[in-house]
Formats: C-alpha cells, structure tokens, sequence
C-alpha cells in the first residue's frame, strides 16, 4: 500500500493519539503488534509506511478500527497545527529564507505553534507569487467557504433544483414515498444511472469511493469500516456528482460548490422533500420539531438531519435557524445561520476554527449531567436570544456537537423549547468568558499552580493567545479558579 508524504505523516498523528488514549508506550504497543518501538517511533513521525496487515494488528492492539487510523482528518488541532508546520517548512520558500527548523516537541505550547504557522501564512500571502498549491488552496479555502456560506444563507439553504431532481429520480425508480430508502430502491437508483456499486478492502483512506468511469462502478470501504447508514450516503453522494452533471475543476470555490451540491443530493434522496415536509408539518402543528425523530424516521445520521432540517424549515415553515457542528473546546467545524445569531468570526469572514462563548448551549452540554443526552438552552446575545438544542457524538474522537437553534420566538415550535435553562453571553467582549471574574482572579491570582494533564487528544490543548488562558501551558485558568470557589463553598 503506497502512501503520499503527507498521509505518512497524517497516519503517524493518528498512531500516536490512539496508542496515547489507550495508555501504551511505544515498547508496550511494539510487543503487542511483533514490531520494535524504535520501528513504531519512525512511522509515528512519518518517515516509514505500515503495510495493511500491521494496520489491522495496530488497530486491534488499540482498541480501534484501521478506517480510524486511516481517517483523513488529523486527530486534533495540535495535529493539524505540527503537520502545517512541517509542510510550511518543507517548502522551497523555507530554505530561502534561511530559518532555523523548529521541531515542535510536547514541550512547545499550542499557542506558539498558533502564532508561528499564523505567521508562516502571512509571509505565503506576502510572497503570493511562491506560494505552494496546497498554501494557495488553503487561502482559497477560507475566501471560498465565505463566499459560499453567504450565498447558502441568501437561498435559505435551499436548492430547489436538486430538490426537483431528486423527487424525478425517485419517481422514477417507483420509491413509494415512506420511511428509510431501502438497498433495493438504491440499487435501482445506481441502475438509473447505469452504475453498480462494489465494496473493497483497500479503499484509499484519502478517498470516501472511487468511481471507475469507463465500467461504471462505485468502489466503497467494507462494511467492516462502513456502517450501512454511511454507505448509502457516500453512494449518493458520488451519484450526485454525475446526476448534477458535475465536471473535473481546478477551481476551488467551485470543488467546494460540486461537494455542498452532492451532499444536498444525498440528503434530498434520503430524505425526500415531499416525505420529510409532510413528517415536519405533523410536528409543526403539535409545536414538537425534532431532529431526531427525522433522524430515525429517515435512518440517517443526526448531522443530516439537522442540515435537512435547514433545507426545509424556512422555505416551508418561515422559521430561521442555526446550525453548527463543534468540538469539546468550543471550536467551529461547520456553521449555517439565517437567524442573526452572533457567530464567532475572524477579520475576513472565516468562522470555521473560531470559539464559541463558552456560556452557548453547545458548549455547556459537554458539562451536563448527562452530555450524551440532548441539552436545551436559552442564550442571552448582544443579537437577542436563541434557544438551542445540542447532540454530542459519543461514537467520535474527539467528541463533537452538533447543535440546532432558533430565536426565542420561534423557539415554540421545538421539542425542549420549555426547558429552564437560561444563560447569558456578552462574546465578543472578552469579559464574558474569556477572563475570570474580577474578584476571583485577585482572589487566586499568584496562589493556585495548576498541573497540566495530557491533552492529546483535544482539539485545542494547550493555550491560546486572547482566549482566557494563563502562563500554565495547557491549563484554562478561568475553569480552574471556578473550580476553586466551589471547593470553597463546599
């Protein structure tokens, strides 16, 4: 199996952070898996490649699949911050500049990695002419989701030529209009569109399918590594490409714009307009909206539905709404609103990789009794207040949230919208979350000395500049001084 220089190192983050979750060391994983810990050391760090039989074995040793190590996402942000650093200083324009290489060991805190590759960026953009494809695509990106996130909420995140497509394709294949799409209606679908579809072993892990043109087939990971509620939605997804008459681009915004489409068609195929509008209404009218119930009504994924829910809510109901998708620290991954909600945003625009205020319902449900339970929450904005309704995905690492909200107002149509739970955010103002209270901080300032625990797997681990950390690398300060007052009280 042949790896890019980059899936390399990606795999070697992936290595280090489950054999960490799980307590080993390099000479304990070793003896479980037959390879040495000096063998183990150079594939965590990216310069040897596993062959599949040593990921199974590493995947079974860790307690995880091999689709987990082979995921193409980094494993945290302290991953994805190491290995922007590396690519930065692999570059040609590195050499040129004659600066020392930096190893980032766990010695070096986040918010220094954050400063040093935010710093790389700016002189990419000052010398646009030498900027790599990949940095060049990276800027592009985060012009582009801009861009496109405005033009979603301008159309209410509503497509109505694929919805109209997909009710033709489904017509067509003689879907009755009820419950889950079945194996057999997809089988017809990929008929429709003279595909079949194939499950393989060694699918490449930067890839969800691959699509053989010439003989019309769809290649998709085992069901071993994917569940059947996935795969249908990756066949759909690939099927949307060629449905919406999509072409190779070299243009990022419209790569962007092919994958939002796709991802719609998907949606709209699995969750029928008609079918889904009719189940909404039922709950509209009964003031009981749940993403939920359309999530197993439709048997899909609860980020599916709450995006559906986005489709059609405001077009065929008027309500507006928010959604997002989060981590444990409060860092955006993904975010929609046509509400007014006060997202978290950088100078240009970007949302994605911001923090949320930490009083925000989908922050707080990491914190409630029961966080795999849906939480319901009133927030006070400087926009006025929103009611929302969070999930946190107990089967990911790290654990994300996928929140769905409202305006107060609207709020009576939901489910949990008689919930009692209020809190108030003043963000972007960084007395609201970002420092301890006045009292408190004097009160153990220069007394507590917090210890850092490992924090590999977060998303955020170590501090960031301006985001209420102190001097102790990888301690949030303002948890900890709350901690405090409450042992006092106790």
């Amino acid at each position: 199996m042949a790896y890019g220089q980059t899936d390399l190192v990606l795999l070697g983050h992936r290595l280090r952070f489950f054999r960490k979750r799980h307590g080993y060391t390099l000479t304990q994983l070793g003896e479980q898996v037959g390879k040495p810990a000096p063998y183990l050391s150079q594939l965590e760090n990216g310069h040897i490649e596993a062959k599949i039989g040593l990921i199974g074995d590493l995947a079974t040793a860790l307690g995880c699949t091999p689709a987990d190590l082979l995921d193409p996402e980094p494993p945290s942000r302290r991953a994805a911050l190491e290995m922007a650093l590396r690519k930065y200083q692999e570059s040609p324009n590195h050499a040129e500049r004659k600066l020392p290489l930096l190893r980032p060991s766990a010695k070096v805190p986040d918010e220094i990695l954050e400063h040093i590759v935010g710093l790389y960026e700016a002189l990419e953009v000052d010398n646009s002419p030498g900027v790599s494809t990949d940095e060049q695509a990276g800027l592009e990106a985060r012009y582009s989701n801009v861009d496109l996130r405005a033009e979603m909420k301008q159309r209410n995140n509503y497509f109505e030529e694929i919805e109209t497509l997909a009710t033709e394709i489904l017509e067509s294949v003689n879907y009755n209009g009820t419950g889950p799409l079945s194996e057999k209606v997809l089988t017809r679908i990929c008929d429709f569109f003279g595909f079949s579809v194939k499950l393989a072993q060694d699918i490449p892990n930067s890839t969800r399918s691959v699509t053989d043109q010439r003989d019309r087939i769809i290649y998709i990971p085992q069901r071993n590594n994917l569940p059947s509620r996935l795969s249908r939605s990756v066949v759909l997804q690939t099927l949307g490409h060629h449905a919406l008459g999509h072409n190779d681009t070299d243009n990022f915004r419209e790569y962007l714009q092919q994958r939002i489409e796709s991802n719609y068609f998907a949606a709209a195929i699995l969750a029928p307009e008609k079918a889904a509008v009719s189940f909404l209404r039922e709950a509209y009218n009964s003031h009981d909206i749940s993403v939920g119930d359309l999530q197993e009504v439709f048997n899909i994924s609860y980020e599916m539905a709450g995006h559906r829910l986005t489709n059609l809510a405001t077009v065929h109901f008027g309500i507006t709404l928010h959604f997002l998708r989060s981590d444990g620290e409060g860092a955006v991954w993904k975010a929609y609103e046509n509400d007014g909600v006060p997202l978290p945003s950088s100078q240009d625009g970007t949302i994605e990789g911001e923090y949320l205020c930490r009083n925000w319902g989908t922050r707080q449900a990491f914190h409630s009794e029961d966080s795999y339970s849906l939480y319901s929450q009133y927030t006070d904005t400087p926009n006025g207040k929103y009611w929302c309704v969070t999930y946190v995905e107990a089967d990911r690492l790290p654990h994300h949230a996928v929140t769905i909200g409202t305006t107060e107002d609207q709020a009576k149509w939901f489910r949990g919208s008689d919930t009692k739970r209020t809190a108030t955010s003043y963000c972007p103002d960084p007395n609201c979350c970002r420092m301890a209270r006045p009292g408190v901080r004097q009160h153990w300032q220069g007394i507590v000395w917090p210890s850092a625990r490992d924090r590999s797997y977060v998303a955020s681990g170590l501090p960031l500049a301006g985001k209420g950390f102190s001097k102790f690398p990888g301690v949030d300060i303002v948890e900890v001084y709350e901690f405090l007052e409450r042992q006092e009280t106790v």
